[in-house]
């Protein structure tokens, strides 16, 4: 439930929950002293509508009343020695409270319940004496009654007195009052406790629940999760408690992973570059001790270690790269490029490289002269030496041979670099341009590798706006293939 719906629920509770339980309680407590009233006065037409009329519309109907007797006296002052219409008299009083009785001479000639009088009766005002003030009645204050008197005489002479007796305690109950306040008092006891209850359950609980979800948080356990069923504002917190759970818990995992893979990979650099040192080292003693004593022997000996220093060379370039990589802040300046010259350069500058290497390099071009990409020079000659390089890394053939092809598909231009090496396998075919991915996990001397050349490959033709994809068999070679898009310039 929405807290904007909790707290209207909340107002309307407290101002119309104790109105209605305050009425109802009203309700049961005077019916019971209704009861209490009829059992006491034997008044039975009297009801809890006593309890709540005013003072003066008793006194209106009172003198209503009163000038129905003076009327009646006047014309047929006989019916007052008829009991059916004394009986019927006297429960018409009773609804308003009241009761008469008809004194003959000193004695009681009609009253209902003499036990009601008891106490009244002698000190009742003799005939023919008025009220004290005109209208007022007589009212004992002792006896909470008020008494309204009219004479009147007998068919055979004897005077007569009718009084309407009203017990004025029943307009105005103490009980009442008592019972409504400590009523009252338990009804708004009662409202408040279960609006807390109810406040504490809904809101309090779940934001306690919370805070113990946060100082786990803190406390570094992303496992701890919460989940709430409701669609309101506390199912929304907890579902963006969860959301960011979720990814914090991802975030510190890949960071951890990231740390993983940086300390693979100060590892596996430390290991590249050791090898090509240790060779360095070992050559250039050779040569410092006379070991390369003939002009063969010494082309050998520097053209290792010149080959050794492009391996160096060629880690640290990876490693510049790959700090640009994940920031996009590897460098870029994109030119016109024609694709059989550039191509004609760089088969001439790899093909020494492979020669000294004892590799067969094979080109061919099937594309127009003049077809132009836009390219970054530098880094489309780091994509063709990363993918040379690797070919020559995992060659396990005694006569190497790579395939360099340029290939024509109408508004594009396929570049296809391939090698008759150990070949990769189909489970790892689709894993080889992730970063830090390694077909030979074992590393020996031989066949070493950061893992992320391909990776920085990959990077570079799609921002190139290409692509890229190997194709594999093992024991026979790999293949990689990618694709840049034609420069077509726009008709003026």
């Amino acid at each position: 439930m929405k807290l904007k719906t909790r707290l209207l629920i909340t107002f309307l509770a407290i101002f119309a929950l104790p109105l209605v339980l305050t009425a109802a309680a009203f309700s049961m407590i005077g019916s019971m002293i209704v009861k209490e009233v009829q059992n006491t006065y034997s008044m039975e037409s009297i009801d809890s509508a006593a309890l709540m009329n005013a003072s003066e519309e008793y006194d209106a109907e009172i003198h209503e009343m009163l000038s129905d007797i003076e009327n009646q006296i006047a014309t047929d002052p006989a019916r007052f020695e008829d009991a059916a219409y004394l009986e019927q008299l006297n429960q018409q009083a009773n609804e308003i409270s009241s009761f008469i009785l008809v004194r003959k001479n000193k004695d009681i000639y009609y009253v209902q319940n003499e036990q009601m009088v008891r106490n009244l009766y002698h000190r009742l005002p003799e005939y023919g004496i008025d009220a004290p003030e005109s209208d007022a009645g007589y009212y004992y204050n002792d006896l909470r009654k008020l008494v309204q008197k009219t004479d009147f005489t007998f068919q055979d002479g004897d005077p007569g007195s009718i009084f309407l007796i009203t017990g004025v305690h029943t307009l105005i109950s103490k009980p009442l009052l008592r019972d409504m306040m400590i009523a009252i008092v338990l009804i708004l006891l009662f409202t408040s406790l279960m609006l807390t209850a109810w406040i504490q359950r809904g809101v309090f609980e779940p934001i306690k629940e919370l805070n113990v979800a946060m100082q786990q948080i803190a406390e570094g356990n992303l496992s701890y999760s919460l989940q709430s069923k409701n669609d309101d504002e506390i199912g929304t917190l907890y579902k963006n408690y969860e959301d960011m759970r979720l990814r914090l818990k991802e975030s510190i995992e890949e960071k951890i992973a990231a740390e993983k893979k940086n300390k693979e990979l100060v590892s596996n650099i430390s290991h590249d570059l050791k090898t090509p040192i240790t060779a360095i080292k070992g050559y250039m003693e050779g040569i410092m001790d006379g070991v390369a004593d003939t002009p063969e022997k010494m082309d050998k000996y520097l053209r290792t270690v010149y080959n050794k220093a492009n391996d160096m060379d060629r880690l640290i370039n990876e490693l510049t790269i790959y700090s640009g990589i994940d920031s996009n802040r590897i460098p870029y300046h994109f030119h016109k490029i024609e694709v059989s010259e550039y191509f004609n350069d760089c088969i001439e500058e790899i093909g020494l490289d492979m020669e000294s290497r004892g590799i067969e390099l094979n080109y061919s071009n099937l594309l127009d002269e003049k077809t132009v990409v836009i390219a970054d020079p530098e880094q489309l000659k780091r994509v063709i030496n990363n993918i040379v390089s690797n070919s020559v890394k995992y060659m396990d053939k005694k006569q190497g041979v790579i395939d360099i092809r340029i290939l024509d598909e109408i508004d594009s231009v396929r570049i296809e670099i391939e090698d008759n090496g150990k070949g990769i396998a189909a489970k790892d075919l689709g894993n080889i341009f992730e970063r830090f991915y390694r077909t030979d996990a074992s590393r020996n001397s031989s066949q070493g590798g950061s893992g992320i050349g391909l990776s920085i490959v990959k990077k570079i033709i799609e921002d190139h706006g290409g692509y890229i994809w190997a194709t594999s068999k093992e024991g026979e070679g790999t293949c990689l293939h990618f694709v840049l898009r034609k420069y077509v310039e726009m008709e003026k």
